[in-house]
């Protein structure tokens, strides 16, 4: 049953403030868009999508030629073409400001604090552009990076993409193969890593690692001083630099930027690898910036100046994401290390410190801070923020109550989701629109989003795959080394002619937003119903007793009977009392049919390095079939947990 009253609903004030209410009045007056409200808006989004995407172009001033062209082939997702003959550089519109403002804040948890203006953070992007230069780094060229997420690091990203040169990074926390399945296949010119690391207040060495990884790959290393011994592992490598000796020849002098194609490449990112190698994914530079734009800009309502915060690490999409708000001059607050060192308060104390106006975390954390018993509601002044958004996975609605009870009543939750495929998301927030308890506010403006069956047709009132019907800007370019296209058709295309499906199990909802019920591959069967996993880990994970849980189908007598994995809280052991609560819960607040035949207790739960659970691994697990890229996993240890129960065997 729907709920009858809205957690947050923008007053008429809020929303003629919003640049999203400039935009549509500008289009209006510009490109002939409707004036009558943001749904009618949406549509024309759509159904004028050369109009749209040139409108935002002009709107947010994007630097560069744009062509005349906005759309080839417009009904043809994979031979589509969006601003043909433009030009632009990447990293030329996101130094766009100038001046002692604040363009960069750092914290390294309570271990190191630095501040960058935009005047410091030019000058050094200028240096580090001229050395990179100098060493041959051109168009094309790959520049790797295991990295915390610090200033240099956004630093060294825009002086390669400066040069045209194509961007990747992982964090320092990956294991040396994983660092190796992934710019082992790209094949950088330069691989830039980390001293060393803070993580739990422990100081992380990475040395071995960094020599390691530098001889595999054959190229020179830039070392970069955080909390680490720099000099020491210089003398380990065959050929290493220093930041310091890396820039000493070269003054601050006005940056060059190469402007390129609109579809020349920018990032090169990752997909998990939990299955396999992970899949390289190539995203454009006017792609990523375009779509960037819109969703900082309308979605978020960001402005210049305002203070943007995502708890991230540059192994994880919203890394990318976070970066491209200096575009609108907003300042960028980065945070490397534990969210919880030395106690859950730390990332509230920065947002009070700093005045974020934007907060962006994942529903982990969210769940994780109120099982913590922690309430910044009372114990912090949070007037500054305006928006809180959460992704990497379905935020449960008992999560959307806590953000509102818990931290701050008086603000929008965005709950948004996309991924590393489009380098941004499919579904997000809405300033004009309110928020529902357990619903995310609809599609992203210009997506055409819909949810479909398996004969695929359009549904409401039920599950189904998320698609986007109609080509947009920020589709990957292609896959690195997929010289036919194959994998990238498969990833995407292989379900329905022409459609992009996603791979998210959905339904809308009446109010036009969205609910993810996880990961259609995740899906569980029983009886051949499909059931989300989603649906399960929001109710039973609201329990005090249960910290975690991951749920997977089990093939067993001919069928697939759903078991259920539990994490439990220090103490608690499950006994047939909890058992019976569970099943209880999970029976009430979903159905009966979500109910697991089996419940077994676990010492952990093998989840990715941005925090993401695993199923399809566990599952492979249980089915005695090997993993077959335990690199990719935070914790690979904790799928020992699930091999040879001898409860699953009954």
């Amino acid at each position: 049953m729907a709920e009858q009253t809205p957690l947050w609903t923008p007053t008429e004030t809020f929303k003629q403030r919003q640049p999203l209410t400039e935009f549509m009045q500008w289009s209006a007056d510009n490109y002939g868009a409707p004036g009558d409200g943001y749904d009618a808006f949406y549509c024309w989004s759509l159904e004028d999508r050369a109009g749209f995407w040139s409108s935002l172009w002009d709107w947010a001033e994007v630097v560069g030629e744009k062509g005349e062209t906005v759309l080839d082939d417009p009904g043809d997702m994979l031979k589509a073409k969006f601003f043909p003959q433009a030009r632009l550089n990447f990293a030329e519109n996101l130094l766009a400001r100038a001046g002692e403002g604040d363009a960069l804040i750092f914290r390294g948890e309570n271990k190191v604090a630095d501040r960058w203006t935009w005047r410091r953070l030019t000058a050094m992007v200028s240096r580090l552009q001229q050395a990179m230069r100098s060493m041959g780094i051109g168009k094309g060229d790959r520049v790797a990076a295991m990295m915390p997420n610090m200033p240099e690091t956004i630093a060294l990203m825009l002086a390669a993409t400066s040069l045209g040169a194509i961007w990747s990074s992982c964090s320092p926390d990956f294991g040396e193969q994983g660092v190796l399945d992934r710019f082992g296949q790209i094949e950088p010119s330069l691989f830039i890593s980390c001293d060393g690391y803070w993580y739990n207040g422990k100081r992380q060495d990475v040395a071995d690692k960094v020599v390691s990884v530098s001889r595999k790959l054959g190229v020179p290393v830039l070392v970069i001083p955080y909390a680490g011994d720099t000099p020491a592992l210089l003398e380990k490598l065959a050929e290493g630099q220093s930041l310091e000796q890396f820039i000493a020849g070269f003054s601050v002098e006005e940056i060059t930027y190469e402007r390129l194609p609109f579809s020349h490449p920018l990032y090169i990112l990752f997909s998990s690898g939990t299955t396999g190698v992970p899949k390289c994914i190539v995203h454009s530079a006017g792609g990523t910036l375009l779509q960037h734009l819109k969703e900082h800009r309308l979605h978020c309502g960001l402005r210049e100046g305002e203070r943007l915060f995502y708890f991230t690490t540059c192994g994880w999409m919203m890394w990318n994401w976070l970066v491209t708000g200096l575009a609108c001059g907003a300042t960028l607050c980065l945070f490397d290390g534990s969210p919880f060192y030395p106690d859950g308060n730390v990332l509230f104390d920065y947002a009070r410190d700093e005045g974020f106006a934007v907060f962006g975390t994942s529903a982990k954390y969210i769940d994780a801070v109120r099982k913590g018993g922690f309430k910044p509601i009372e114990t912090h002044d949070l007037s500054s923020l305006r928006l809180m958004t959460s992704t990497g996975s379905p935020l449960s609605p008992e999560g959307f109550s806590f953000v509102y009870e818990g931290i701050k009543a008086d603000m929008q939750l965005a709950s948004i989701s996309g991924g590393t495929d489009i380098v941004s998301c499919f579904v997000l927030g809405n300033p004009l629109k309110s928020v529902w308890r357990g619903e995310i506010q609809g599609p992203g403006l210009g997506l055409a989003v819909d949810v479909w069956n398996d004969e695929g047709k359009p549904v409401r009132g039920e599950k189904g795959e998320l698609v986007c019907t109609a080509a947009f800007p920020s589709m990957p370019i292609m896959f690195w080394n997929d010289a036919d296209g194959s994998k990238y058709r498969a990833a995407y295309f292989d379900r329905f002619d022409n459609i992009w499906c996603h791979g998210d199990f959905a339904e809308w909802t009446e109010h036009g937003g969205l609910i993810i019920h996880g990961r259609s591959d995740a899906t569980l069967n029983p009886g051949g119903v499909r059931i989300g996993t989603a649906e399960i880990y929001n109710q039973v994970e609201q329990m005090e007793e249960v910290l975690e849980a991951i749920c997977i189908g089990q093939d067993f007598e001919d069928d697939v009977r759903v078991v259920l994995f539990v994490r439990l809280a220090e103490g608690v052991t499950l006994d047939a009392d909890l058992e019976t609560r569970i099943k209880a819960r999970i029976r009430t607040g979903a159905s009966p049919r979500h109910v697991p035949a089996k419940i077994l207790q676990v010492a952990d739960i093998p989840r990715t390095k941005s925090g993401k659970i695993v199923e399809l691994a566990v599952r492979e697990v249980v089915h005695g079939r090997p993993v077959k890229n335990k690199e990719a996993l935070a914790n690979p240890q904790a799928l020992e947990h699930f091999a040879n129960l001898e409860a699953l065997r009954v």
